[in-house]
């Protein structure tokens, strides 16, 4: 009698092509979204904005990660490639257009929806890659991961480099690699299907996913916002604290190149060690490091800085592999995306709120003393490491 070839979700072998395919997906989508920080100078110049204002309306694109449970229980029971071909086209279209806001409104309008594509991407899109890893989920994150911190690598050079050839408003001409995208998404994605084992939804099923993920998600909450505040310092408010230290535009949106090229290797490298020593231990040697590489940075200058920079980009930007493996860990297999979605919304809820409290805080105090504060206060995430939930009570057990 024939074997059953295994679908993508249901095979234990590690995808290599399928996996390099939505990462490239991802690199393409966020590198569009990595055009906002280093063109946030701009923008505050043409609207004369505050710190502030400015921290609140970028934080925008993270309100409708609310969206992401439903967009991943729905994800769960649907065929998800949808999400994945159309959203780097769509969020490229909305970022350009940044250019042509003439108000608050008008821009802040664009960041939401902005937001929205981010949303409809970003919640299925690790479920998909789960699917293709087999048992090396913390590989399959790594490159996942790194296709998103390549993008925040090239987005910036790119971004300064079409600002500074056609302006602000020129940066439009640049859409076409999104809309490019789409189109090998499309031709590589429309004929495999990536339909999860069931299809038809349990009745309060999606309640009980989130009631049942509290244990993972209280500790892990606590995690993401004390380290959000470091992250959003050094992501961005980089290009702003260089300028205000006498930096031109440039040299901003390349030491955040540089700062981002660094987290691709180190993306690369996170997830397969946290496959080999444990998702916890990994992530307790990178708060460990990060917060003195991060003081280190603030206390010298010249190449010295630069060098820092790099390690820091290195060990501070690569817990994301580690957390999503551990997420798809603790969720089974059949709710991947619902879990991954609630992961995403309590992250980007968390992280919009920590935007605008560190513009204020640079508004009050400077954003040298924020930054300062911020790498203190990062430390704290190193107790919520420590009662993360152990693999023995994840979701599948119960």
């Amino acid at each position: 009698m024939p074997t059953k070839t295994p679908s993508p979700q249901e095979s234990d072998k590690f995808q290599l092509g399928q996996a390099l395919t939505v990462a490239m997906g991802h690199f393409i989508h966020d590198t569009y979204t990595a055009f906002i920080a280093p063109l946030l100078p701009l923008i505050i110049d043409k609207l004369s904005l505050s710190l502030a204002m400015a921290g609140t309306l970028v934080s925008l694109i993270q309100i409708p990660s609310i969206l992401n449970p439903l967009i991943g229980h729905f994800a769960d029971r649907a065929n998800v490639r949808y999400f994945v071909i159309f959203a780097p086209a769509v969020s490229a279209t909305l970022v350009v257009s940044m250019g042509f806001a003439t108000n608050e409104f008008t821009l802040a309008l664009i960041l939401l929806l902005t937001g929205i594509s981010v949303a409809a991407f970003h919640a299925p899109a690790p479920a998909v890659t789960a699917r293709v890893s087999g048992k090396r989920t913390g590989a399959g994150m790594s490159l996942y991961m790194a296709g998103g911190e390549l993008a925040r690598t090239v987005g910036p050079l790119l971004a300064v480099w079409a600002a500074s050839l056609w302006g602000l408003e020129g940066i439009y001409r640049t859409v076409v690699l999104g809309w490019a995208s789409t189109i090998v998404l499309w031709l590589r994605f429309r004929k495999i299907s990536y339909q999860p084992n069931h299809t038809k939804p349990q009745q309060g099923d999606l309640g009980k996913t989130l009631r049942q993920l509290l244990p993972l998600l209280i500790p892990l909450s606590v995690f993401i916002l004390f380290r959000s505040f470091a992250i959003v310092c050094m992501t961005t408010y980089l290009p702003i604290f260089l300028k205000s230290e006498g930096a031109s535009l440039e040299f901003a949106g390349i030491s955040l190149s540089i700062l981002e090229g660094a987290g691709v290797i180190g993306t690369l490298s996170s997830g397969p060690i946290s496959d080999r020593i444990g998702r916890k231990p990994t992530l307790v040697f990178i708060i460990v490091a990060s917060a003195p590489l991060m003081i280190a940075f603030l206390s010298v200058d010249g190449w010295l800085q630069i060098a820092i920079l790099a390690a820091l980009g290195f060990i501070s930007l690569s817990t994301g592999p580690v957390l999503l493996a551990l997420v798809q860990d603790y969720v089974p297999k059949d709710r991947r995306a619902t879990g991954n979605g609630t992961y995403m919304a309590a992250s980007f809820l968390i992280r919009s709120a920590t935007i605008p409290l560190i513009g204020l805080a640079g508004d009050t105090f400077g954003l040298r003393p924020a930054f300062w504060g911020s790498a203190l206060l990062s430390l704290f995430a190193i107790p919520a490491i420590l009662v993360l939930p152990n693999l023995a009570t994840r979701l599948a057990e119960d």
